[in-house]
Formats: structure tokens, C-alpha cells, sequence
């Protein structure tokens, strides 16, 4: 079984929804990174996720909205991010909006994550995003918990970044 079959496989997928999203950021020429949990994956032992983050250069964002719609995904806005769905599969994409994470995308470099070619954030920055993450107190605590684990795994891996993490979490990961 490929990546790819088994990534839709769980995410219950009529159709490759991945594929779809890289797609539309070729067609409408979008700059992008990964970020998030599948982030990790592309720099130590991949875990399972159902969500997608990326970072849409901020001036693709609309130019994106609009052709995900046009192929049929449902768009949700909110504060931060905007979220892309497909009826009848249960992968989550969100599009982060905050400015915070749009000079990722300068850094971003190439990786194969689950069978798929995708541009990911910098090991430093998918770390700095782990880290706001967890400490963004309004986050739900199993969503925090999770971004904790996923910063011991990119610790356990690159022993280098622990001098990027705040102290209190840099006790956690002893």
C-alpha cells in the first residue's frame, strides 16, 4: 500500500483531496508551506493526522478560496485560518491567516511527506509554530497536549532545536 492509499484510506476519501488542494495551489500559483503536525512528519517518524495546516502566501489566499469553491469544497472563515472540507472525507485543511506565519513560506523547502511532493516549512519554523501552538492557552488541552508531543518527537530526532524552546517546555522534554 502507497502513502498516498493509505493516507485516503483513513482520511475515508472518495477522491484524492490532497492531490485536489496541491492542484489548486499550482493553478492559482500560490506559494504555501505545510506546518502543523504533517509538518513534523516530514522531519521525524510520521504519526497519523487528519489535519492539513498550511501557510498561504496572504495575497494567493482569496485567488485559493475561490477555486476551492468553485471544485466543490465547503470554505469556513474564521479569525485565524480558513478551513477546506470535502463532503465524505475526513481530512481537515486549514489555511492559517495569521501573519505570524507567512514568512515560513520564504523558508520552506521541498519534502515527500505520505507519498506526497509538498513544499513544508523549516525545520526551525515548524518548531516555532509547535511551540505558539502549545502555548496559545486558548487552544482545547488535548490540542495542546498533542502539540507537546509533537515537539518531544522533533526533539528526539534533531537534539539541536531544544535551545530554541522556551524554558518551561524545554523541562518538559527532559
Amino acid at each position: 500500500m502507497t502513502g498516498k492509499t493509505f493516507f485516503n484510506s483513513i482520511a475515508h476519501g472518495k477522491e484524492d483531496i490532497v492531490q485536489l488542494l496541491l492542484s489548486l495551489l499550482e493553478e492559482t500559483e500560490a506559494a504555501y508551506c505545510v506546518v502543523g503536525g504533517l509538518g513534523v512528519n516530514a522531519y521525524a517518524e510520521p504519526v497519523v493526522s487528519l489535519d492539513l495546516d498550511l501557510v498561504v502566501v496572504s495575497d494567493r489566499i482569496h485567488a485559493l478560496r475561490s477555486a476551492a469553491q468553485a471544485k466543490g469544497m465547503k470554505v469556513e472563515e474564521f479569525e485565524h485560518s480558513i478551513n477546506l472540507s470535502v463532503s465524505g472525507s475526513d481530512l481537515r485543511i486549514q489555511l492559517k491567516t495569521d501573519p505570524l506565519y507567512q514568512d515560513f513560506v520564504k523558508r520552506a523547502e521541498r519534502h515527500e511527506i505520505l507519498g506526497y511532493e509538498m513544499v513544508v516549512a523549516s525545520l526551525a519554523d515548524v518548531i516555532r509554530g509547535k511551540v505558539w501552538a502549545y502555548t496559545d492557552q486558548s487552544r482545547r488541552k488535548s490540542k495542546r497536549q498533542k502539540d507537546l508531543s509533537d515537539i518531544l518527537r522533533l526533539v528526539e530526532t534533531h537534539s539541536e532545536l531544544k535551545s530554541m524552546l522556551p524554558p518551561d517546555i524545554a523541562a518538559q522534554v527532559e
